[in-house]
C-alpha cells in the first residue's frame, strides 16, 4: 500500500457517514426553532423602522432552521456534503438589504443555525444572551438628535435673510440645503435642530407671500 492509498483511507476514516438518531434530528430541530422564535421576537423588540417587514422577521426563524437541518445532513455523509456545497454554490439572493441590523439578524440566525446542527446549544444561548445584552445596551445610549427638515415656499422672490433670521433666534443648528426658483416661487429646503418647533412654524407663517410650509423628522443620518 502506498501512501496515496494511506492519505486516500485516512481521509474517508475522518469523514465515515455518521448514524444521527431520530431522536437527536428531533431534539436540534426543536431546540433551533426556538432560538428562531427568541430571534423572532427580539427583531421585533429593537426593530424601530417606520416599515416592519413580518416576512423578513418569519424568515429569521426559518433560516435557523433550514441551516440547522443543513448541518445536519451534512454529518451524516460525505457525499451529501459535496452535492451540497455544489447546491449552493449556484444560488443567488438578489434582495437588498439596507439596513445593517437586518444583515445582523440575518447571520445570527445563519450562525443559531449552524451551532445547533452541530449539537453546540450552550454556545448558541451564551451568544444569545450577549448579543441580545449588548444591543439592549447600546439601544439605550444617547445618541445625537437627528435633524429635521424643514420645506418652506414664498412668492415674489423675497430675500433669504427674513428667514435665516427666523432660524437664528430659534434654532439652535441650520443649514440650506436646496434653493429652487419657479414661476416667481422660490422654494427653501432646509435642515435644522430645534426644541421650538411650534414657535418656529408659528412665526414662520407670518411671513408675508408664504405659499407653503412644512416641518418633516426623518431618522436618517445624524448630524453632530
Amino acid at each position: 500500500m502506498g501512501f496515496r492509498d494511506i492519505l486516500k483511507d485516512s481521509f474517508l476514516q475522518g469523514y465515515m457517514d455518521v448514524n444521527i438518531s431520530s431522536k437527536s434530528i428531533v431534539l436540534i430541530l426543536v431546540t433551533a426553532g426556538i432560538f428562531g422564535l427568541y430571534l423572532f421576537l427580539l427583531y421585533r423588540v429593537v426593530n424601530r423602522k417606520s416599515i416592519y417587514s413580518r416576512s423578513f422577521n418569519i424568515s429569521l426563524v426559518a433560516m435557523t432552521l433550514i441551516t440547522a437541518a443543513i448541518i445536519i445532513a451534512i454529518q451524516t455523509s460525505m457525499v451529501i456534503s459535496l452535492g451540497m456545497v455544489g447546491a449552493l454554490s449556484i444560488v443567488r439572493f438578489r434582495t437588498a438589504i439596507k439596513d445593517p441590523m437586518d444583515l445582523v439578524f440575518l447571520f445570527w440566525a445563519i450562525g443559531a443555525g449552524i451551532m445547533c446542527g452541530a449539537g453546540q446549544f450552550v454556545l448558541s444561548g451564551i451568544l444569545c444572551i450577549g448579543l441580545t445584552i449588548l444591543i439592549l445596551i447600546l439601544e439605550c445610549i444617547p445618541m445625537a438628535k437627528a435633524p429635521m427638515v424643514l420645506v418652506i415656499s414664498l412668492k415674489n422672490n423675497p430675500s433669504e435673510g427674513m428667514i435665516t433670521d427666523i432660524l437664528k433666534t430659534y434654532c439652535k443648528y441650520y443649514k440650506i440645503k436646496s434653493r429652487s426658483l419657479k414661476n416667481s416661487i422660490r422654494e427653501y429646503v432646509i435642515e435644522l435642530k430645534t426644541s421650538q418647533e411650534s414657535d418656529l412654524m408659528e412665526q414662520l407663517s407670518k411671513l408675508e407671500d408664504l405659499n407653503g410650509l412644512s416641518l418633516l423628522a426623518h431618522s436618517g443620518e445624524v448630524t453632530y
